[in-house]
C-alpha cells in the first residue's frame, strides 16, 4: 500500500527513464524536457520531433545550460505568467536555434468580416523537408475522472479544460486554420503561396486516480508522462514530508532542487486546499544518487473534496 494514502492502493507510476542531468538552470531543464515530451495524442497530424533532433543534442543543451544568456533573454523579452505562453517561447526556441528553422509568422490572427476565426501559433520553414509547415502547439496537463454512469472524462485541474474537447478543437479546427480562404489570403499577402503542412504537438501529463484503475483514454500513446491524482482528504500528512509543492513553469519536466523539501510549506499548502483551494500539483522528492541535491520521482494532484463538481 502506498504511504500517502490513508486507504485503496495507488498505482505504480513515477518518474521513469535514466537519471537526469543535473541542470544548473531551470530553463534549460524545461527545455530537455520539451525535446523529449511524449505527446498526448496520437493524430496524423502530429510532428514527430525526435526525428528531427540533432544528434549533438545532449552536448547542445550542456553548452546552453553552462551559457543560458539566449535563452534567458528570449524570456524575459516576453514575460508571461501563463505556462503556455512560456511553453511558446521555449518552442519557438527550439525551432530557431535549436533545429535552425525559420518561423515565418508566430501568433497570428485568421479575421474574416471582423471575425476572429483563430490564431496561427507558428508557421514555419522546415529545411530540413524543405516545405513550410504549420505548428499549432499545447501543453497540458488532465486527470482521469469515473462518473457514476461509468463515463471516463480527463478534465484539467479546473475542470473546465477537457482532454476530448481540446484534442478535437486542435484537429479539427487549429489545425485545419490554413485551409480557410481568409487565412490562404492573408499568408499570400505575406509572400507565402506553398500551402503549410499541419503539425500537433501536444505533449503533457495525465494523471491517474489513485483510489481505482483507470484505463488511459483513446487516441493516447501508451508512452505518455504519467502521475496520479487523490482527494485531499485521503492524505496522511505525516506521508507527504518529502513532497515539493509545484509552481509553474516546473510543472514542465522532473523537477530538481539544492535543497530539501520543506515539510510545513506542504502542510500550509494541503491546508489551503482541505479549505476549498484549488488543486495543486506536488512532486515526491528522492535525494539523487550523485549527490547533487534532490529530484522528482513521481507526481501527485491534490484536489478538493467537491472536485470536479465545483
Amino acid at each position: 500500500m502506498t504511504a500517502f494514502l490513508k486507504k485503496e492502493q495507488e498505482p505504480a507510476i513515477t518518474s521513469s527513464g535514466p537519471p537526469s542531468p543535473l541542470w544548473q538552470t531551470a530553463a534549460v531543464r524545461h527545455l530537455a524536457w520539451l525535446c523529449r515530451a511524449p505527446q498526448l495524442t496520437d493524430a496524423e497530424a502530429g510532428f514527430d520531433l525526435a526525428s528531427y533532433l540533432p544528434p549533438d543534442l545532449p552536448q547542445r543543451l550542456a553548452r546552453l545550460d553552462a551559457q543560458p544568456q539566449s535563452l534567458e533573454a528570449l524570456l524575459a523579452a516576453h514575460p508571461s505568467p501563463r505556462l503556455g505562453f512560456y511553453f511558446e517561447r521555449l518552442y519557438q526556441f527550439l525551432l530557431t536555434d535549436l533545429l535552425g528553422w525559420r518561423i515565418l509568422l508566430m501568433n497570428e490572427q485568421v479575421r474574416e468580416d471582423r471575425r476572429t476565426l483563430g490564431e496561427l501559433d507558428f508557421i514555419v520553414e522546415n529545411t530540413h523537408d524543405r516545405r513550410i509547415e504549420h505548428h499549432e502547439i499545447a501543453v497540458k496537463f488532465y486527470l482521469g475522472y469515473r462518473h457514476e454512469n461509468s463515463t471516463d472524462y480527463w478534465y484539467g485541474p479546473n475542470a473546465k479544460d477537457r482532454l476530448d474537447r481540446k484534442t478535437q478543437r486542435l484537429t479539427d479546427h487549429q489545425c485545419r486554420l490554413t485551409r480557410t480562404p481568409a487565412a490562404r489570403q492573408m499568408l499570400a499577402d505575406r509572400g507565402i503561396t506553398q500551402p503549410p503542412l499541419p503539425r500537433l504537438f501536444m505533449p503533457g501529463y495525465l494523471f491517474y486516480p489513485a483510489d481505482r484503475s483507470l484505463a488511459s483514454p483513446a487516441g493516447v500513446p501508451p508512452d505518455h508522462d504519467k502521475g496520479t491524482w487523490c482527494r485531499v482528504e485521503r492524505l496522511d500528512d505525516a506521508a507527504t514530508a518529502n513532497w515539493h509543492c509545484l509552481m509553474k513553469p516546473h510543472w514542465l519536466g522532473r523537477y530538481q532542487s539544492s535543497e530539501p523539501p520543506d515539510a510545513d510549506n506542504t502542510r500550509a499548502v494541503l491546508a489551503s486546499i482541505r479549505a476549498g483551494g484549488a488543486p495543486r500539483l506536488f512532486a515526491s522528492m528522492a535525494p539523487r544518487g550523485d549527490g547533487g541535491g534532490w529530484e522528482e520521482a513521481g507526481r501527485t494532484f491534490v484536489v478538493p473534496a467537491q472536485w470536479p463538481e465545483a
